[in-house]
């Protein structure tokens, strides 16, 4: 067995006990615990932060305030973070492209990217993102040019980072609805693009 394979194999033993524990002492229900993962696998997903980006695409005074204070901004449209964490919005421009990852385990900004994909709390990915970046985002099929800054933003419990991706061109005349069907979750943590439609 391989250390990345144990390394995953050990957390996912731990989070057992540790929900068996919490269960054992009556804390928690195993009806809770699905419960919660049901509403953020069909109910919340990608689909919060999209609205997010839409918003902040088509309202100058909203993109600001998302820039300025990234939790606020966020539950002005009605997405609270039950996590209680701080949200960072960094917004890529055609010169710096932001990636996000936790190197520590999974930290994710959950109120408005659902649950966090399996790639993003892989070893492989926590472990690589910081120290080769370009080389991860060409496994994601994003080849940057060396003209572009790559920055790197690891996560936290108390510190959760979302990406603002670039508006894509083609899209001037679009509603809101619109393009919220454009944003996908890969955009908001910063492995992809988003494509102009007219491509």
């Amino acid at each position: 067995m391989n250390t990345v394979t144990q390394t995953e194999t050990d957390a996912a033993l731990r989070t057992r006990a540790l929900e068996s524990l919490l269960i054992e002492k009556g804390l928690i229900t195993t009806e809770i615990i699905d419960e919660v993962v049901e509403k953020y696998e069909k109910d919340v997903g990608p689909l919060n932060g999209a609205r997010v980006v839409a918003r902040a695409w088509t309202d100058p005074d909203y993109k600001r305030r998302l820039i300025e204070d990234g939790r606020a901004a966020i539950a002005e449209l009605g997405f609270d973070s039950a996590q209680g964490a701080k949200i960072v919005v960094l917004e890529n421009t055609p010169d710096v492209h932001h990636l996000v990852v936790c190197t520590l385990c999974s930290c994710y900004p959950w109120s408005v990217l659902g649950l966090p994909p399996n790639w993003y709390k892989s070893y492989a990915y926590r472990s690589r993102a910081v120290r080769e970046p370009r080389a991860v985002l060409r496994k994601f099929d994003l080849d940057l040019p060396d003209t572009v800054e790559i920055r790197v933003w690891d996560s936290n419990s108390d510190l959760r980072y979302m990406v603002l991706p670039e508006r894509p061109a083609g899209t001037e005349d679009y509603t809101e609805e619109q393009l919220i069907s454009l944003v996908t979750r890969d955009s908001m943590i910063g492995v992809a693009k988003i494509e102009s439609p007219s491509k």
